[in-house]
C-alpha cells in the first residue's frame, strides 16, 4: 500500500511538470472554457445555463481520451511498462494510479471552471451539490476507464490517437456539449446515447441542475457505471506489458463490449 500512495503521489506531481499532459489537461480545456465564454455565452445566452457541465465534460474528454491512451502506448513502446513488470509491479495498480492521477487532475480543472464560470460569463451554479459530485465522479471515473481500455488495446501511439480522436470529436458534435441533444434528428438522437457524455449532461442537467430532460437521468449515472466497470475490467483482461507479449488473454475486439449499457440504454430510455 506504501509503494502504491508513493507511486501515486509521483504520478500526479509529474502531471504538473509534463509538458503535453499539462497542456491536455490544463491548457487546451481552459483556452477553449475561456473561448466559449467570450465567444458562444454572446452568441447563444441560453448556454450560461449549460456551461458548467459542459465545460467540465470537454476537460474530461481531452484529459481523458487524448492524454491517458497516448501515455499508455508511449510507456509500452519505450519499454517502461515492462520495468514494472521486472519490479513486479501489478498490472491493476498501473492502471489504477493512471486513472487516480488523472481524476485528481480533473478535480483541480473542474473546481477552477465551477468557481470562475459563475463571476466570468453568469453561469448557472448547480443546485444539487452531492449530484452534481456523484455525476462528476461517474463521468470522469467512465472516460477515464475507457481511455485506459483504449491504451491498453491500441497497438502503437498512431493508433491510439485515432480512436481517441473518433470518440473526443464524436462527443462533442453530438453529445450535448454545445446544444441539446434532444434536437439532433431521431437516428442520431439514439446514436449519441452510445457516447458517456450524453448520459453524464443528461444526468447533470436533470439531478444537478434541476432542468427538465427527455430520458431517465438516474438510468444515465447506471450506465456510466456500469460502462466503467466493463471498461477497466476488459482493461486489467486484455493488459499485455511491451509489443511481443504473448500473455493477453483475449483479442482487442472485446474491447467493443464496454459498448453494452449504451447499446442498450438506446432500447430501454426511449
Amino acid at each position: 500500500m506504501n509503494a502504491f500512495i508513493l507511486h501515486l503521489k509521483f504520478e500526479f506531481r509529474t502531471g504538473f511538470r509534463h509538458k503535453q499532459l499539462l497542456v491536455l489537461t490544463y491548457l487546451f480545456p481552459l483556452g477553449y472554457y475561456l473561448l466559449m465564454g467570450f465567444v458562444l455565452v454572446e452568441i447563444n445566452p441560453l448556454f450560461r445555463e449549460d456551461m458548467i457541465p459542459a465545460m467540465i465534460i470537454f476537460s474530461t474528454l481531452a484529459a481523458t481520451l487524448l492524454g491517458i491512451p497516448l501515455a499508455l502506448t508511449t510507456a509500452r513502446e519505450n519499454g517502461i511498462l515492462r520495468s514494472y513488470k521486472i519490479n513486479s509491479v501489478p498490472t491493476i495498480s498501473i492502471l489504477l494510479i493512471t486513472t487516480l492521477t488523472t481524476i485528481l487532475q480533473l478535480i483541480v480543472m473542474a473546481a477552477i471552471i465551477t468557481i470562475s464560470a459563475p463571476v466570468l460569463f453568469g453561469a448557472l451554479l448547480p443546485v444539487n451539490w452531492l449530484h452534481f459530485i456523484l455525476i462528476f465522479t461517474a463521468t470522469t471515473v467512465c472516460y477515464a476507464s475507457i481511455g485506459v481500455l483504449i491504451g491498453v488495446v491500441s497497438t502503437n501511439s498512431r493508433t491510439s490517437i485515432l480512436w481517441s480522436q473518433l470518440i473526443f470529436i464524436t462527443s462533442i458534435l453530438l453529445g450535448g456539449l454545445m446544444f441539446p441533444s434532444h434536437i439532433l434528428p431521431d437516428v442520431l438522437g439514439k446514436l449519441a446515447k452510445l457516447l458517456p457524455a450524453t448520459h453524464a449532461m443528461n444526468a447533470f442537467n436533470s439531478l444537478a441542475l434541476g432542468k427538465d430532460v427527455f430520458f431517465s437521468p438516474w438510468g444515465s449515472v447506471i450506465v456510466l457505471l456500469f460502462g466503467s466497470l466493463l471498461a477497466f475490467v476488459l482493461a486489467i483482461y486484455l493488459f499485455r506489458w511491451d509489443q511481443h507479449d504473448p500473455s493477453r488473454h483475449g483479442h482487442p475486439l472485446l474491447s467493443f463490449l464496454t459498448l453494452l449499457p449504451f447499446v442498450a440504454s438506446i432500447f430501454l430510455f426511449s
